[in-house]
């Protein structure tokens, strides 16, 4: 209990989110002023190195429903899907913003994971951000930008379900033991058209 206050302390600037039993999840749905997100947006989509990964799905390789690029302080090397990658510099927005994230939640981030979902067929498939580099209960701090798309939750016995909608500049954070007792996904949706980019801010332990 003494934890879960302390981390209610720490994002008193956002809205605490009763999704699931033992998550911890804070929103902001407008982090990010309109124009602010507008810009941001149009920028990364034009600038950022995007690749189209390959991931290893039940003993084979295929090509990632989505289009990503690892940023990150030099060092903060991070393997997810199979695959090890080696970070991006960061680019001049992408740093101002870690450094507002960083002042507005008092943390620290050395990484960030950029996906652009295309469209509504661009997806994400259930996982839990809890790779050993990421240290026992990462807190994750994920700007959206673009088209709305559902973020599914559910508890890792099955037992409960949830679904948040993330709008154009919203933040949100998964804290203390949500990648633990958790899963997510962003499934397809076909009604979709337009672009979105998620900014997954986080922290790359060393070995």
């Amino acid at each position: 209990m003494a934890a879960a206050r302390e981390t209610d302390a720490a994002f008193s600037a956002l809205a605490r989110l009763e999704l699931l039993p033992g998550a911890s999840l804070f929103l902001a749905p407008d982090f990010l002023a309109a124009d602010e997100a507008d810009r941001l947006l149009a920028g990364l989509l034009q600038t950022l190195p995007w690749e189209q990964h390959r991931v290893r799905l039940f003993g084979r390789e295929l090509p990632a429903p989505r289009l990503s690029c690892w940023i990150g302080d030099a060092g903060a090397v991070y393997a997810y899907s199979g695959v090890r990658h080696t970070p991006q510099p960061w680019p001049r927005p992408l740093a101002a913003l870690r450094a507002r994230l960083q002042q507005t939640l008092g943390l620290r981030f050395n990484s960030v994971l950029a996906n652009l979902y295309r469209n509504g067929d661009d997806a994400m498939g259930w996982h839990a951000d809890d790779e050993p580099e990421l240290g026992p209960e990462p807190c994750i701090a994920a700007v959206s930008l673009g088209a709305p798309r559902t973020l599914r939750f559910r508890s890792r016995d099955r037992r409960h379900a949830a679904a948040l909608v993330l709008p154009h500049g919203s933040l949100l954070v998964m804290a203390g033991p949500t990648q633990t007792l958790t899963q997510h996904c962003l499934p397809r949706s076909r009604s979709v058209r337009a672009p979105r980019i998620s900014l997954t801010f986080r922290r790359i332990l060393p070995p």
